[in-house]
């Protein structure tokens, strides 16, 4: 199974949501994220700076990883960087994830 890495950035409302249920609350509704597409979460950490989260997750393939990035950056709580082709994005948005944004 590919390995995919995220870059999240939070929003005002996702650091407000971090900070009223935790760092481990957002890990957990990232690994409900992964699991929800065929998926498994291997590592989550928190960051000083300009990306606020790294996350590295195993995913059956590009489609899964593109529809967990648009149910992320649709949430408003984060944005998250994913780069695939126009056609990969097209399968992603037909995907359903289970994702609840930071402060949900």
């Amino acid at each position: 199974m590919p390995k995919f890495l995220w870059k999240a950035s939070y929003t005002q409302a996702g650091a407000k949501g971090v900070a009223s249920e935790g760092g481990t609350g957002r890990r957990e509704a990232v690994k409900q994220a992964a699991e929800s597409v065929g998926g498994s979460l291997e590592e989550f950490y928190f960051a000083f700076g300009a990306t606020d989260a790294y996350v590295i997750a195993d995913l059956p393939d590009n489609e899964a990883a593109m529809a967990i990035a648009i149910a992320v950056n649709g949430g408003g709580g984060a944005t998250v960087e994913t780069v695939l082709t126009p056609e990969e994005v097209d399968a992603a948005t037909k995907r359903e994830v289970t994702f609840r944004p930071a402060g949900g």
